[in-house]
């Protein structure tokens, strides 16, 4: 049975989602109900930056994009849309998976540059190895005086 959406949202999914006693629905507490449109991230700080486990299961290499601008690194992911009603498995009756674009961006530094950070994709999960912004170079934090 095809349920009716509205702006990518089932409009039964609250009032189906009868309370579970086993597992809790994290995803939907942490990100509402746009958990399925996050890239999910694990971030390990080490001695010498940081290693990032960028979730995108379903993803080719070629549909995800790294850039570098203004300290902030910018991660985003775009799967195309496929409009068939019928493939080689038979009629589509209904899809679950993500198809679509997301972005994400996670801030470095502004003394990071594009040949620091290294990056790997592999089992829908990209690896991201970014170092420390070298804090000899970063300017001392001034604080502003608040009268009163």
């Amino acid at each position: 049975m095809l349920l009716p959406s509205i702006f990518e949202e089932n409009l039964l999914n609250d009032w189906m989602d009868f309370p579970r006693m086993d597992f809790p629905d994290i995803d939907k507490k942490l990100y509402g109900k746009n958990a399925s449109h996050i890239m999910k991230t694990d971030v390990h700080e080490n001695e010498d930056g940081y290693e990032l486990d960028i979730d995108l299961p379903g993803f080719k290499k070629d549909d995800i994009k790294l850039s570098l601008e203004n300290g902030y690194l910018f991660v985003s992911a775009n799967k195309e849309h496929e409009n068939d009603e019928k493939n080689e498995k038979g009629k589509v009756i209904r899809k679950e998976r993500y198809s679509g674009s997301m972005q994400r961006s996670f801030y470095v530094g502004d003394s990071i540059e594009e040949e620091d950070v290294k990056a790997k994709f592999e089992d829908g999960v990209l690896k991201l190895s970014v170092p420390k912004e070298d804090t000899a170079n970063v300017p001392e934090k001034k604080y502003i005086s608040i009268e009163g």
